[in-house]
């Protein structure tokens, strides 16, 4: 079976065997036992351009978390500074997720169209244009213009990153490549509180333009992703992509062939439309992705970021030790999921967090509901930072990165840009309706609020033992096509 592609000096056809001979110039006959044996050494020695890769993209990660950081540790000084009313304020911190909704839209197509590194571009842009209204902001009118860019960005990087790191990453180490990203998520909202505690809120914008710099000279430097060079027919650019990726002496052709075998065959189905994720053969990945989507924001956590310094205020404890606290925290247990992903498996990592996650509501819920009453006023404020230290770590542990690796793993790559997009802009509407309530309803009760998040984690926890299946270790093509023909 051939199919055609686009060359330089024109159309060539490139049969899948010919792709299994390896394209080092020498026949799997005449390599050597000494060869072989060196083998997996070259693979891991070549791997630079892989991780370098992958930490250009990841830059985007970082400014992702630091436009989510953002809010907490300036909220006071903000509002003090330009005279801002709370309803004022939770615009301007809500209004960032109503942005990364219309970039969520369209990130799929964007992605598809030019490329993922041409997303990345973009959305590095458009953050770039966002921090310098919100440093010369006079009043609330500029900041929210400013947050609205960065919400676009922040919703475009949510999609293309995880999925950008996915399909050049190998099987054996995309689960912990892919769950860098929310690693790095974590670290530019932790990093923001830690900094945000000492430096003024024009200064601390004026921080977030170094990760968008980094990554748009970066982007220069590394390939395209060679499975959307493939869907896109440009068959040079693809082997050549796959070769830097993989290393110059590694033999990529079976690799290679099995990427253009299974492209070919989503090429022959027709293009598809929002409209057809509800199909059978997709409505089970659809299911699972805009579920873990919604449950990873419908579980409190954009309420808690966005503020969580009044969170700790609230409950009695000093704001700046609980918000450092919480991000080291948040870093610290990030860092160890992304080693485990691989090795314990999404699926466990999900039902564990989502367990953990009830267990710190709760906790919160009573710290909050004894301050109400009253009584033991020296356990309450303890009780808190137990409750929000169990409920970071617990999220960091699995619905904060896992969500976003299953989505890159279980779409097929015809439907992967609008499929994403869909799951991507629900995750963010569910960001954004925890964001602009959260203060509302922590004014109308703490320890309510914290009881209806603990409700929606035990769904949670249901939901991923009845519906998510275990990915680990299986290429991307034989994870779509278990799922999609279930």
């Amino acid at each position: 079976m051939g199919i055609e592609h686009d060359m330089e000096n024109g159309d060539s056809r490139l049969s899948l065997e010919e792709l299994r001979v390896p394209l080092t110039g020498h026949s799997k006959d005449e390599s050597t036992g000494e060869e072989e044996a060196a083998s997996g050494k070259r693979s891991k020695e070549c791997r630079w351009m892989l991780y370098l890769s992958t930490f250009v993209a990841v830059c985007g990660s970082f400014e992702f978390g630091a436009c989510m950081g953002y809010s907490s540790p300036t909220q006071s000084a903000i509002r003090k500074e330009l005279n801002l009313s709370l309803a004022e304020y939770s615009l301007f911190g809500s209004i960032l997720t109503f942005g990364a909704m219309i970039g969520a839209i369209m990130s799929g197509l964007i992605a598809d169209l030019i490329g993922r590194k041409g997303a990345m571009r973009i959305s590095a842009i458009f953050c770039i244009a966002g921090w310098l209204p919100i440093y010369f902001a006079k009043g609330a009118l500029s900041l929210d213009i400013g947050r609205m860019s960065l919400g676009y960005g922040m919703g475009i990087f949510s999609y293309v990153v995880p999925v950008f790191i996915a399909e050049i990453a190998p099987k054996d180490l995309r689960g912990g490549l892919t769950s860098v990203n929310m690693v790095m998520v974590c670290c530019g909202i932790s990093i923001y509180f830690i900094i945000g505690t000492v430096l003024t809120w024009r200064t601390l914008a004026l921080v977030g333009l170094v990760p968008c710099l980094i990554l748009l000279l970066g982007l220069f430097f590394i390939p395209e992703s060679p499975r959307w060079l493939a869907k896109m027919g440009h068959q040079k650019d693809f082997v050549a992509a796959l070769q830097q990726l993989r290393g110059k002496d590694v033999d990529i052709s079976e690799e290679a062939a099995d990427i253009v075998d299974y492209v070919e065959t989503i090429r022959k189905l027709p293009k598809p439309k929002m409209v057809d994720l509800f199909q059978r053969r997709y409505l089970r990945s659809l299911i699972i992705a805009v579920g873990l989507m919604l449950f990873q924001q419908l579980g409190g956590i954009t309420g808690v970021s966005f503020y969580v310094s009044e969170v700790f205020v609230t409950a009695g404890f000093p704001a700046a030790v609980g918000t450092v606290s919480y991000a080291c925290l948040q870093i610290i247990i990030t860092i160890l999921c992304a080693i485990l992903m691989d090795k314990a498996g999404r699926r466990f990592l999900l039902l564990v967090s989502a367990a953990g996650l009830v267990i710190g509501c709760i906790l919160v819920g009573t710290s909050f509901y004894l301050k109400v009453q009253e009584s033991a006023p020296t356990v309450a404020p303890l009780l808190a930072v137990i409750g929000m230290m169990v409920y970071i770590g617990s999220f960091s542990a699995g619905m904060g990165v896992t969500p976003w690796v299953i989505m890159s793993e279980i779409f097929p790559i015809n439907v992967k840009g609008t499929a994403g997009s869909l799951a991507t802009l629900m995750n963010w509407i569910g960001a954004w309706a925890v964001s602009y309530s959260f203060n509302f309803l922590m004014s109308w009760s703490s320890y309510g609020t914290f009881s209806i998040f603990a409700a929606v984690n035990v769904i949670a926890i249901l939901f991923v033992a009845k519906l998510v299946p275990e990915t680990k270790g299986r290429t991307l093509e034989q994870i779509q096509a278990a799922i999609n023909t279930a």
